[in-house]
């Protein structure tokens, strides 16, 4: 069983309670049973949110082209708060100002990574202050423990789920480090549990570097977006 199809069996069991009458008022999940995969970015009260607009447009193409998943081509922006969160496939959250979730935020955050959900967080223009990278890793280690978020070996599953990325994720033209206390590394951290990667958490702007027309794509010596095309697969699959 795939993480979808898990996470929709679970979504109601979660939710129980108190949840359950809004669920099955506004539907359990944006996309439903029609998709395998469906991109879905968080919103957040504190900072941020609406970054790098046309990346999951990019995201999307490219899981169209290279594989033959049911592509929702359709970008769904949900609260954090909202419980319908808890059934999605994968989740994206970004920005470059204050990380400071509220309860119902924290609450369904940690709910949906304890229980098989995939968050891809992406700081962007990480190069102001630093204050998305230390207000995000503090909310990480208050709910998941000082030491949770952990750097990625390059054997990391994540590297061969489609694409080979034998030296680890790619680098990007964004990687600034503007504020001097060593921000931008040659890995990425996550946060597993029992195993499996919950959190991936990036400094290196790739929403901004896939943040394009998606036309213009066909101008690059390599597609960029591959390395997005590995991050959603190993979403579904793990």
């Amino acid at each position: 069983m795939n993480r979808a199809a898990f996470l929709r069996l679970m979504v109601g069991a979660l939710a129980g309670g108190v949840f359950a009458p809004k669920l099955m008022a506004q539907g359990a999940s944006p996309a439903g049973a029609d998709y395998d995969f469906w991109f879905t970015r968080l919103m957040y009260e504190s900072g941020n949110w609406d970054v790098d607009q046309r990346m999951p447009a990019n995201l999307i193409t490219s899981l169209l082209e290279y594989t033959t998943l049911r592509v929702d081509t359709k970008e769904h922006v949900l609260a954090l708060s909202d419980p319908r969160m808890l059934s999605a496939p994968f989740c994206y959250l970004a920005g470059h100002k204050l990380v400071e979730f509220n309860p119902d935020e924290r609450r369904n955050f940690e709910r949906y990574v304890r229980s098989g959900g995939f968050v891809f967080v992406d700081d962007c223009n990480h190069d102001i202050d630093g204050l998305f990278a230390k207000s995000f890793e503090d909310q990480m280690a208050a709910i998941f423990g000082a030491s949770a978020l952990r750097k990625l070996p390059n054997s990391h599953p994540l590297y061969s789920s489609f694409f080979k990325f034998p030296d680890g994720p790619p680098a990007t033209g964004f990687e600034l480090n503007g504020w001097g206390d060593d921000l931008v590394h040659d890995y990425l951290k996550g946060i597993s549990i029992d195993g499996r990667l919950g959190v991936l958490y990036s400094n290196k702007d790739y929403g901004c570097e896939w943040d394009y027309d998606w036309r213009n794509k066909r101008w690059l010596a390599e597609d960029n977006t591959r390395f997005a095309v590995n991050i959603a697969m190993y979403a579904l699959n793990n």
